[in-house]
């Protein structure tokens, strides 16, 4: 049996669901402007992917890479969500 597929699988929900409440986090403390820095990542972790050796952390870091750039449009939906009244605002943030 081959558990690579399964762990690469387990691996993406795991990541995905931390990045969930970091989008969440981000937008309230430093709102959308904070994009840049998802677009760093992403675009390091997916070069780190291209360059390391073994399967699993490769796709670990493509999954990291990719899941940073989606951050970036969740920033921008998650402030469209706190207009609407579905998340706090941060009334320290004008």
């Amino acid at each position: 049996m081959n558990w690579l597929g399964v762990a690469v699988g387990a691996l993406a929900f795991l990541i995905i669901g931390v990045f969930h409440p970091i989008v969440i986090k981000g937008e309230y403390y430093f709102s959308k402007k904070i994009w840049p820095v998802f677009l760093a990542a992403g675009i390091l972790f997916l070069i780190w992917g291209l360059k390391v050796q073994g399967q699993v952390l490769s796709s670990t870091l493509g999954i990291l890479g990719f899941t940073c750039l989606w951050s970036i449009l969740e920033l921008f939906e998650q402030e469209e969500r706190v207009k609407k009244g579905w998340f706090p605002k941060n009334p320290k943030r004008k």
